[in-house]
C-alpha cells in the first residue's frame, strides 16, 4: 500500500513539488511505528551563496518543526559511504537531494568534475544493501524543452541516467506534482 514505509523509495518531481515534505512524512510514519526507531537526513546541499544559505536554513527550520528529533548529517559527495554508515534496521535514512549531489560531482565549486557513473553504481549498491529503510529525493528536470547549451544538456542526460538507476534500485518510486503523489512503482 502506497501510504506505508517501503524498504527503499525514490521520490522525484519538479522544484517545489512536495518531494521533501513527502520524504519527511515517511520519516514521521517510521518514527511513529516504534520508540526504538530513528531517522537520519543526509543533506547534500552546500551553502555557496546567500540564497542557498537562506534556502538551507528554511529547510532546516521547516524540518525541525515537522520531524523533531531527526538527525541531520551533511554529505555533499560521499553519499554511498554516508548511507552505509547511517543505515541500520531501526533507522530510516532520508537523502535530500540527489540532484544537488550530482551537481556537486559534475560541477564542483572547487576542483575538477568527477564522473557520475562510479558514484551512481556505488550509491545503487548501497541502496540495495541498506539494512534499514531508505528514502531518496531527486528532481525530474527532463520534462521541459531541450536546453540550448551543451553543458546543460549533458547535465540533464546525466540526471536522467541517475534517476533511472536509482529508480531501478528502489522498491517504490513516487512522482510528485503540485504536492500530490503518483506512485510509479510499488514493492513486489
Amino acid at each position: 500500500m502506497a501510504d506505508t514505509v517501503a524498504r527503499s523509495e525514490f521520490i522525484l518531481g519538479g522544484q517545489r513539488s512536495g518531494k521533501s515534505r513527502r520524504a519527511e512524512m515517511r520519516a514521521v510514519q517510521w518514527l511513529a511505528l516504534s520508540p526504538s526507531h530513528r531517522a537520519v537526513l543526509v543533506a547534500t546541499g552546500q551553502a555557496w551563496d546567500d540564497e542557498m544559505r537562506a534556502r538551507i536554513a528554511r529547510h532546516q527550520s521547516d524540518r525541525a518543526e515537522r520531524v523533531p528529533g531527526m538527525l541531520t548529517v551533511e554529505e555533499p559527495i560521499a553519499l554511498a559511504h554516508a548511507l552505509h554508515g547511517h543505515s541500520a534496521p531501526h533507522t530510516l535514512v532520508v537523502v535530500d537531494c540527489l540532484t544537488l549531489w550530482l551537481t556537486n560531482l559534475l560541477m564542483p565549486a572547487v576542483g575538477a568534475p568527477t564522473s557520475a557513473s562510479d558514484p551512481t553504481q556505488a550509491l545503487c549498491h548501497a541502496i540495495r544493501r541498506a539494512p534499514g529503510p531508505v528514502v531518496l529525493v531527486g528532481n525530474e528536470i527532463g520534462l521541459g524543452v531541450i536546453p540550448m547549451g551543451r553543458e546543460v544538456r549533458a547535465f540533464v542526460d546525466a540526471l536522467g541516467a541517475l534517476n533511472q538507476a536509482v529508480a531501478g534500485s528502489c522498491e517504490r518510486v513516487t512522482l510528485m506534482a503540485a504536492g500530490l503523489p503518483l506512485t510509479l512503482k510499488e514493492p513486489q
